[in-house]
């Protein structure tokens, strides 16, 4: 049986199709290309997957690219998370009701296992730090957040209603190569527009955990191998959390700058970076760990490696 990776060609889908293929699985990729590339598969052994070029909101592409699969990763969604606020509509529809089109063909179908790409974005603005997966009641405070919410809810209820295994991966701030949104992105193009002068969102003392994608798709798949039966849900990031003026001075650093001028805008609603950013994210690992993962790299560790592959592509 075939595996189907939804998003498969873009940021953290094409690793995950790297990895699925290195242990030998037959994987089918979905994606509209939008925000995936073709690219990003280039490290992927030509004739070791199959590429359906198609939208997960069209069930005939939906029914087409899942037909003889046994387990789905679904990656595929909006990725970026400021977007909300202007078009809220866009995680609607790119990340409910896609998934909700997933969900039906997944059940005629009979697949056994749906492992879902998640987001800290569910807890809002925890009280407790580090949060826990049991942490409650969750209020985000984004489209983005409240769009994920609402897909685990709905592949809980179908999990439960069709009887598929279902694996909920809540995941922290994941960086690395391939990566075209988020701070560090955002950080080298602006330094390379203008080289003596860095703008931050916010007052920079915003503060989370971020994820090497190596780590990410290692606690992916360490996941969905335990996954017995009925639904699990584990926060994925790292054991630590670093600020984003901490960054702007590591990407400076890495990109050899002197004398660089750093503007913070002071931002909105307390010194967020834009309405619905969550300032203070640090997520607790326990439940994952307890499997034998654990992160190769700590959140500044993982900047800095990021930003030096970011930096060898761009």
């Amino acid at each position: 049986m075939s595996i189907l990776v939804t998003g498969g060609a873009g940021f953290i889908g094409s690793y995950l199709v790297e990895e699925l293929v290195r242990r030998g699985y037959a994987v089918r990729i979905l994606d509209n290309l939008s925000t995936g590339r073709v690219e990003n598969l280039r490290e992927v052994p030509e004739g070791s997957y199959e590429l359906y070029v198609g939208d997960l909101l069209d069930p005939y592409d939906v029914r087409e690219a899942l037909e003889g699969c046994s387990t789905v990763y679904h990656f595929a969604a909006n990725p970026e998370v400021r977007v909300g606020y202007q078009r809220p509509q866009l995680d609607f529809e790119e990340n409910i009701l896609a998934t909700k089109v997933l969900l039906e063909e997944a059940r005629r179908q009979g697949i056994e296992l749906l492992v879902f790409a998640s987001s800290s974005t569910v807890y809002g603005e925890p009280t407790q730090i580090p949060t826990p997966e049991s942490y409650g009641p969750l209020k985000p405070i984004s489209s983005y957040g409240a769009s994920k919410l609402a897909c685990e809810a709905m592949i809980s209820a179908y999990s439960h209603y069709y009887g598929f295994k279902a694996v909920i991966l809540r995941l922290a701030n994941i960086i690395g190569g391939r990566s075209r949104h988020g701070v560090i992105y955002d950080f080298i193009m602006k330094l390379r527009r203008d080289p003596r002068r860095l703008e931050v969102l916010g007052d920079g003392t915003q503060r989370k955990s971020y994820l090497h994608v190596s780590d990410c798709v290692s606690a992916v798949l360490a996941a969905a191998e335990h996954c017995s039966e009925g639904v699990e849900v584990y926060n994925v990031g790292s054991r630590d959390w670093v600020s984003v003026l901490e960054i702007a001075r590591i990407v400076i650093e890495e990109m050899e700058l002197s004398d660089v001028r750093i503007e913070l805008t002071g931002g909105v609603m307390g010194g967020r970076g834009w309405p619905g950013d969550v300032k203070l994210m640090l997520l607790s690992t326990e439940k994952l760990e307890s499997l034998g993962w654990k992160p190769r790299l700590s959140s500044r560790e993982a900047v800095r490696e990021a930003c030096r592959e970011l930096l060898g592509e761009l």
